[in-house]
């Protein structure tokens, strides 16, 4: 009996063992089913922990992480970019997707075998998936945080009733290159979600020419000139320029340009004809000779050999029409300047048709402000670039070491005064004075034209006064002076 139950009963255990196995392993399978509907523990997305969280929770975490703001610190204080603000939003349905293949793309069974040995998954990331519109965040960078928070150069400004500038202070402007990819670093991490911009310093703002132009007024007003007055200066590195005319202190149109006597001025435009015709075959010693002393001792007879050279009747008048081929319609030669010399020709120019001011112009020799300014900037221009009109119109003539010529002649000039006393001793410039005392002994007309090398830019200014009483030089050469050391000072705030 006893024998005939045992194996009833080993079957009635292995099948309750078995009835166990089946629903353990049912538990289990229920167990990781729901498991395998959330997120596997140590999953990521965009480096946001999601293990054991359904997409949605999922997705509610990954976007309170993604639209918090980003703080930003500029100058001192702290701004607020909402991630919307600049065009960021984050892909969340590839996201999701990404995370879902991750989380149902392995073997069930596998992954079954794994839940039973409690073996967890490996960690798995999903990357980041996001727009930003770098357009938008540059806008906001300029509009809301530049233009909030920059602090601009302040440029350096005149100082009245001198010749001086009170120097600029330098400036902070955003690093919008820089901000840009700290910004997007920031908007694209789950945890450093803060930076520091940084900004560039520039330099203090150079003063405006309206500074000066302001400030060269005030020079003539504050010196009691109550001529006429034309001045012309040409910033030779920006092709800016302040050209004014004055008389008694009421400003005058220069449209057109007041004509003036040109005086010993006027041998700028004989040195300049005379080598468009004779070329570099009239840098020989003697001839150069001859130039310096044209220039340097400002000694008219060599003014006259230069241009009878040209034309033994006609000489200045071909200094005319040389000054006209450079577009300078305002210069010109009537006559030689030895004593009793015949008028050539009378010239009638738009400068001295006007009637509505006169600075009772030798009908011999006749210039502006400008025409000298301009004719002087051209010399420049061939003798630094081989270019510019003397190039243009005298091919074959005129070239760069011809034009380098003519400047060293013009430097040998060493007066000492008017436009050269106005800057620091060894500066180098290139500049012709002149002026006329009548047969009483009077001066009514004062001019220097130059050209100006500096440590801060090489500029051409021109100067021409005339009074119908008199000028007093030592008055007349403290007004150039104080001139000329304005418009040094202009070009070189940080050595004044």
């Amino acid at each position: 009996m006893k024998s005939r139950n045992f194996p009833l009963i080993l079957r009635g255990i292995s099948a309750l063992f078995l009835s166990a196995a089946v629903i353990l392993t049912i538990v289990a399978l229920v167990g990781y089913s729901r498991q395998r509907n959330s997120y596997p523990a140590g999953m990521t997305i965009a480096g946001v922990p999601v293990g054991g969280v359904d997409p949605v929770t999922a997705s509610q975490r990954v976007l309170q992480v993604y639209t918090s703001p980003v703080m930003v610190e500029y100058l001192g204080s702290n701004i607020l970019i909402t991630p919307s603000q600049v065009g960021f939003q984050v892909n969340m349905d590839a996201m999701l997707a990404a995370a879902d293949l991750t989380r149902t793309g392995a073997s069930f069974w596998g992954g079954f075998w794994d839940y039973l040995w409690n073996r967890p998954p490996a960690a798995a990331d999903v990357p980041l998936v996001s727009e930003l519109s770098e357009a938008r965040l540059r806008d906001y960078l300029q509009n809301e945080i530049a233009l909030r928070y920059d602090t601009p150069p302040a440029p350096a400004q005149p100082i009245p009733g001198t010749t001086n500038f009170l120097p600029g202070a330098p400036g902070q402007t955003l690093d919008v290159e820089r901000a840009v990819t700290l910004i997007e670093d920031a908007l694209r991490s789950p945890s450093s979600r803060a930076v520091a911009l940084t900004s560039i310093r520039t330099a203090a703002a150079h003063p405006t020419l309206d500074n000066l132009e302001i400030l060269l007024k005030q020079i003539i007003q504050l010196n009691d000139f109550d001529g006429l007055v034309g001045l012309y200066m040409l910033d030779l590195q920006t092709g800016q320029e302040i050209h004014f005319a004055e008389n008694a202190g009421q400003p005058l149109s220069v449209q057109p340009d007041v004509a003036f006597t040109a005086s010993s001025t006027a041998k700028i435009p004989i040195m300049v004809s005379y080598y468009s015709q004779f070329g570099a075959a009239a840098l020989d010693p003697k001839t150069l000779d001859a130039m310096v002393d044209m220039i340097r001792r400002s000694e008219n007879p060599p003014a006259d050999k230069f241009m009878a050279a040209l034309d033994e009747n006609r000489g200045p008048l071909l200094v005319t029409e040389k000054m006209k081929a450079l577009g300078l319609e305002n210069t010109f030669m009537a006559g030689y300047f030895y004593q009793g010399a015949p008028l050539l020709q009378r010239m009638t120019t738009p400068s001295n048709s006007r009637v509505d001011v006169s600075a009772n112009p030798d009908d011999y020799n006749q210039t502006t402000p400008s025409d000298m300014g301009i004719l002087l900037e051209d010399l420049y221009q061939c003798a630094d670039k081989n270019g510019g009109a003397l190039v243009a119109v005298f091919p074959g003539k005129i070239s760069q070491q011809v034009c380098q010529q003519m400047i060293e002649i013009l430097v040998q000039d060493k007066l000492g005064a008017l436009l050269q006393a106005g800057v620091p001793e060894g500066t180098r410039i290139a500049h012709k004075h002149g002026w006329i005392t009548n047969n009483a002994g009077v001066i009514n007309n004062v001019s220097d034209a130059a050209i100006v090398y500096s440590p801060g830019g090489n500029y051409v200014i021109a100067v021409y006064t005339y009074h119908p009483v008199q000028i007093v030089f030592d008055n007349a050469n403290k007004l150039f002076g104080q001139i000329s050391q304005a418009v040094y000072n202009y070009f070189n705030v940080s050595t004044q």
